[in-house]
């Protein structure tokens, strides 16, 4: 099913380790990187990382991965998580695929009759690359398409705690696995997502305590929906008046009240965690949101990059309508990222543009340090950045890796290119190791000892 390139051949250790549960201890102590934007949920690594490598240099290993997946893996202690979306190479009956109410086209060419997919889960060794377990979730026809160059139907991060695996594939509903690939539930949420112009589903899966929170955003009846992670229970669901939104949701806590914070292009909202009640909202932000919000101090920042494009700082605390008020903090209209979420570290916000310039603002003022400086021409991005010991790293459409250093002025280190590869997916950083998934291959950079 795969091919395998690794520094080492698997060994009995590999299958033991197929057949007992996870390291915790070595987990705790290397980090994980148990949801898409990292164990903060800011896009930034505990420790260090390597800034050079090559398609023949400083590659642990490289494995081929089945079918088409969008998604960042997610890795707890030995073991990477990961999804897909395999053709079964069953075409469609005609009458599987009726007219009414199914969208069969895309604005970038990712329509026409859908065909049979195997939505599918994966359990790699962290050292090895090898698989572990392969489950498929579901095998079914996908209602309408993505995006042709840039979705999947497998596009949703997948997200872990240790224990469980949980695996959301949007319309085609939520799976959740221990860490030994055993299907503990699964739902489905009984909506066929309708996204705006086809661009496919693709939002992550947020777990916070024994919650798990779902966003379904679409040119219908969208709404929130939060589920206990050992059952699958529905803890509550809440209605929203928006239209396509790809942004996860974020869980903060103010003033010992916990909010999930929702960016869309209608309105910011917050809702109360434990219920789901509508704390406050507020105007401003463009369409298509899709960068992941985040929090400084006592406030929130959220992006669009698309139409409107704008940068919001909303003070928490407030609660009902707070469109033009002293809540919003400081708002910016310059350097915002349309596609790549924006990574926080140290103050610095780093908002990363689709063709190719990157811009940092203090967090707390919206003061830029710099704003829309020139990356290498002809550069393009889709994923989001991920940091490191004081280094930025940049995964482009290209397959270059641009590695810079975090500050007041951009500076560029490097560029590091595995020529032929296509990254969507962000790359993650554990143990010392880079992670990074291209449209087909997975591979694992470490550096090389000195011989």
């Amino acid at each position: 099913m795969k091919h395998l390139v690794a520094v080492s051949s698997l060994t009995a250790v590999g299958l033991l380790l197929s057949a007992s549960p996870p390291s915790q201890e070595p987990a705790r102590a290397s980090g994980n990187w148990p949801q898409w934007r990292g164990p903060e949920g800011t896009g930034m690594a505990q420790g260090e990382a390597p800034t050079t490598w090559s398609a023949t240099e400083n590659v642990k290993w490289r494995v081929d991965i089945p079918g088409r997946g969008c998604s960042t893996p997610v890795i707890w202690g030995d073991r990477i998580f990961l999804t897909t979306a395999v053709p079964t190479g069953r075409e469609p009956e005609p009458q599987e695929q009726p007219q009414e109410g199914r969208r069969r086209w895309s604005f970038h060419g990712g329509g026409g009759p859908q065909v049979e997919h195997s939505f599918d889960v994966l359990c790699l060794d962290r050292s090895s690359g090898e698989t572990l377990w392969h489950q498929t979730a579901i095998v079914a026809t996908p209602h309408e398409g993505h995006h042709g160059a840039y979705g999947s139907h497998a596009s949703n991060s997948p997200v872990t705690d240790g224990e469980h695996v949980a695996a959301f594939f949007g319309s085609r509903g939520l799976y959740c696995y221990d860490v030994r690939g055993e299907l503990v539930w699964k739902k489905d949420f009984g909506v066929e997502m309708r996204m705006r112009v086809g661009f496919g589903e693709g939002v992550a899966a947020v777990l916070h305590g024994d919650a798990l929170l779902l966003g379904f955003d679409h040119e219908g009846d969208s709404f929130i929906v939060a589920v206990d992670k050992r059952s699958g229970e529905e803890l509550w669901r809440t209605e929203r008046d928006e239209g396509t939104s790809w942004a996860p949701p974020l869980v903060v806590e103010h003033e010992g009240r916990k909010q999930v914070v929702v960016s869309a292009t209608s309105r910011v909202r917050g809702y109360d965690f434990a219920t789901g009640e509508l704390i406050w909202e507020c105007g401003g932000l463009g369409s298509n949101a899709i960068p992941a919000p985040l929090q400084w101090a006592d406030t929130v920042l959220v992006m669009t990059g698309h139409r409107s494009p704008k940068l919001m700082a909303i003070r928490l605390g407030a609660e009902g309508d707070l469109t033009g008020t002293d809540a919003v903090v400081w708002s910016t209209t310059r350097g915002t990222s349309y596609t790549p979420s924006p990574l926080l570290h140290d103050g610095r916000y780093y908002a990363l543009m689709d063709r190719g310039f990157l811009s940092c603002f203090d967090a707390a003022t919206g003061k830029p340090h710099y704003v829309q400086e020139r990356l290498p021409r002809g550069t393009s991005f889709k994923a989001s950045p991920v940091g490191a010991q004081g280094v930025l790293y940049l995964a482009s459409e290209s397959g270059d890796v641009l590695v810079l250093k975090m500050g007041d002025e951009l500076e560029l280190i490097g560029t590091n290119e595995l020529e032929g590869e296509f990254f969507i997916s962000s790359p993650l950083i554990v143990g010392g190791e880079i992670f990074l998934r291209s449209l087909e291959r997975l591979y694992c950079i470490a550096e090389t000892p000195s011989k």
